[in-house]
């Protein structure tokens, strides 16, 4: 199998593309996805695929879920695309209380095959509160849902091809900053399993957990850590959920020591939902108290220089892990 460089909208992309070449029930439904979306993901895919195939929709995220719901129940696997993250705000409703319940309210006689592209999510390009945002954590404490929140080129190729294959409602996250980003991505078809982690990084001091944006911060402030000495194992989530806690125990096993680091706000965040579960499940192996590295709770900052200073950065997770090495 050849491997080539991609970046992460085009891995993206190209996993669309090949899922849709193997299944003819896989149809894409988003705001101006014809001419490319915001991020270039769909650039193409209605040449190839054409208009029965690849749906513009008006700017209603609401009705673009209750229509893509409709086609999932009645045989279609309809893949809908919510502009930038925080718009997914508009479809609550239809995603938490319709989508995630379907299978469930009916014994499991419906199944509801659908993968929700949840775009330009996070900072990075100085867009301000309501542009910004990351918002998984809000949907991990909803029954029925798969929440999948890549960090590579390979993963998000991989994934989503996993993710296009299930039967049930799945959540795709993607950052905005990572799209451009590339990475090594085999030309073939591969699936990257859905619920298990990844550890990016080999260490025995301390387990860095991340995902996202955040998991390259978390490899640069480990490769700076390398450097003085400091060995930093970097674990990946890749799903949120179902999340992958044999992985994070196995490490943290092995540590004794573990550092979340969540762009979102600290409040109710995935990171707690981590640290409350290796307290649980772990806490015999720690040696230190559990550091969490997050955004502070307020909205985000429109102004560039503002923005760095709220999203965490890697002298942020250098200190933390410093903090629990004394």
């Amino acid at each position: 199998m050849s491997v080539k460089e991609l970046a992460m909208n085009e891995a993206i992309r190209e996993a669309i593309r090949e899922e849709m070449r193997r299944d003819k029930t896989i149809v894409l439904i988003g705001e101006s996805i014809k001419r490319a979306s915001s991020f270039g993901v769909t650039t193409g895919l209605i040449e190839e695929f054409g208009p029965d195939r690849v749906w513009d929709a008006p700017i209603a995220e609401n009705v673009i879920i209750g229509l893509s719901l409709g086609a999932a129940l009645t045989g279609l696997r309809p893949v809908p695309e919510i502009m930038l993250g925080d718009f997914v705000t508009y479809a609550m409703d239809m995603i938490c209380n319709e989508v995630a319940k379907w299978r469930y309210l009916f014994g499991g006689n419906f199944k509801v095959p659908m993968v929700i592209r949840v775009g330009g999510c996070g900072v990075g390009m100085s867009l301000g509160a309501q542009h910004s945002q990351c918002l998984e954590a809000w949907f991990l404490h909803v029954p029925g849902l798969k929440v999948v929140f890549p960090s590579t080129p390979y993963d998000a190729k991989g994934l989503l091809k996993g993710a296009l294959r299930e039967d049930n409602p799945i959540l795709f996250f993607e950052h905005k900053a990572l799209y451009g980003v590339k990475g090594p991505v085999p030309s073939g078809d591969y699936i990257v399993p859905l619920g298990l982690a990844d550890v990016k990084k080999q260490g025995k001091d301390v387990t860095i957990v991340a995902w996202a944006l955040m998991l390259h911060k978390a490899l640069a402030a480990a490769s700076m850590l390398e450097k003085e000495g400091i060995s930093a194992e970097v674990v990946d989530l890749r799903t949120l959920y179902p999340l992958d806690v044999k992985t994070v125990l196995e490490s943290v096993k092995k540590t004794g020591r573990l550092v979340i680091v969540e762009e979102a706000p600290r409040t109710c965040g995935v990171g707690a939902e981590i640290s409350a579960i290796m307290n649980e499940e772990g806490f015999d192996y720690l040696d230190a108290p559990i550091k969490r590295v997050t955004a502070p709770h307020t909205p985000i900052p429109f102004s560039p220089a503002l923005e760095r200073l709220w999203v965490p950065d890697v002298p942020n997770i250098i200190k933390a892990v410093k903090e629990i090495l004394r």
